[in-house]
């Protein structure tokens, strides 16, 4: 464990240094979001701030292939630098799309290239756990493995909309991926885990730039930023449960915890909820499924009365009562989750709604006032 915290800390910490030198050069490049009708901030805030964190997961791979305990998944196998090099291609993309606001369907061919090319470097979903064990071709795996990646860096990109809230999400998805696979992994006898170390190193980046991104932020992330966390932890969950082997695992732990489909879904709950809607939303209109608009979740939450701040952390407690409630399920009995998912349920509910009530308890007092008889208001 000692080692993964050492990764993560390396990671976080050289995004946390480099994220200010980025600012910089976003600054220099004329990479900088100006303030739009649709946006929450109100002044011009430079974007790009995935290179910063790039360079963090790299050094963080880089240290790990020189640490004993891990070093081992490096020479077994490349898919360590395979997932590195979609790294790279996928930040570049969203570069490019943050300096020159890229056509949507040229970024999305773009994402569908890189998909199919770290596929076919071997990170792909073998088997499927649906009901017994269905091997998939070659064809059929990567078809599956692309469409996750795509699936995962829109929906993480839907949900950028408020500072510190996607790189929040997607770390505490990773944290309760993490502990997950790290406790898997401790029935090997040697329980070093290409998952768990994608997960923290993830992990580590998103904390490192989260500290320059709380509002205010002093940088967006950009496409190159909810790309890359998108494709990241989408990749982590990929090599966690694309290559299960059924006979090593108990059934009753495998059916609920290895749906390679799933996985993905339920860690990132928010963002594809708030992707599928957008879309739904935007088809019905007869607009693009790009078009944007202000009806996002975040939007949403600001419209009813909550600070940005206040908005991130009820979301992020959403996001991780999902993402954690769907891990501990494996571990506990499923009556004793249940229960205590419906009570952080009903108290998130309360947060997120209360606001909006106090305020129509407030306009109702007023409606009420404005109506009593002139001798009642003497």
């Amino acid at each position: 464990m000692r080692v993964y915290l050492f990764i993560a800390a390396v990671a976080g910490g050289v995004t946390w240094l480099v994220t200010p030198l980025v600012r910089h050069l976003s600054i220099s490049l004329g990479a900088v979001s100006e303030v739009r009708a649709r946006d929450v901030h109100t002044v011009p805030t430079p974007r790009m701030g995935g290179v910063g964190m790039l360079a963090g997961f790299a050094v963080a791979l880089v240290f790990a292939s020189r640490i004993p305990f891990i070093s081992g998944l490096f020479v077994d196998s490349h898919q360590a630098w395979i997932i590195l090099a979609g790294a790279v291609l996928i930040c570049l993309l969203g570069v490019a799309d943050d300096l020159w606001d890229l056509d949507w369907m040229l970024k999305l061919a773009g994402q569908l290239l890189i998909s199919v090319f770290v596929a076919w470097g071997g990170l792909q979903i073998i088997s499927l756990p649906l009901g017994s064990l269905i091997t998939a071709s070659p064809t059929i795996s990567m078809a599956i493995t692309a469409f996750l990646i795509v699936a995962s860096i829109n929906a993480v990109n839907f949900v950028d909309g408020l500072d510190a809230l996607a790189s929040g999400i997607v770390a505490i998805g990773g944290i309760a991926f993490a502990i997950y696979s790290y406790i898997l992994a401790r029935s090997s006898p040697n329980y070093a885990s290409m998952a768990t170390l994608l997960d923290v190193a993830m992990v580590g980046i998103c904390i490192g730039f989260i500290l320059h991104n709380w509002h205010p932020a002093k940088l967006f992330m950009g496409d190159s930023g909810s790309m890359l966390l998108g494709y990241l932890i989408t990749c982590a969950s990929i090599v966690m449960t694309g290559h299960l082997d059924p006979a090593s695992v108990n059934t009753s732990v495998y059916l609920p915890a290895f749906m390679p489909i799933l996985l993905p879904i339920l860690v990132l709950f928010l963002p594809v909820l708030d992707m599928c809607l957008a879309i739904v939303r935007r088809l019905s209109k007869g607009q693009s499924p790009t078009h944007p608009d202000r009806m996002h979740l975040h939007h949403r939450m600001l419209r009813i009365g909550h600070s940005v701040q206040g908005a991130v952390l009820i979301l992020w407690g959403w996001a991780a009562l999902i993402s954690f409630g769907s891990i501990t399920i494996l571990f506990f009995p499923a009556r004793y989750v249940a229960i205590g998912m419906i009570i952080a349920g009903v108290a998130l509910t309360v947060l997120t709604m209360f606001p909006y009530v106090v305020r129509r308890m407030r306009e109702s007092k007023t409606s009420h006032a404005g109506r009593r008889p002139p001798s009642m208001r003497a």
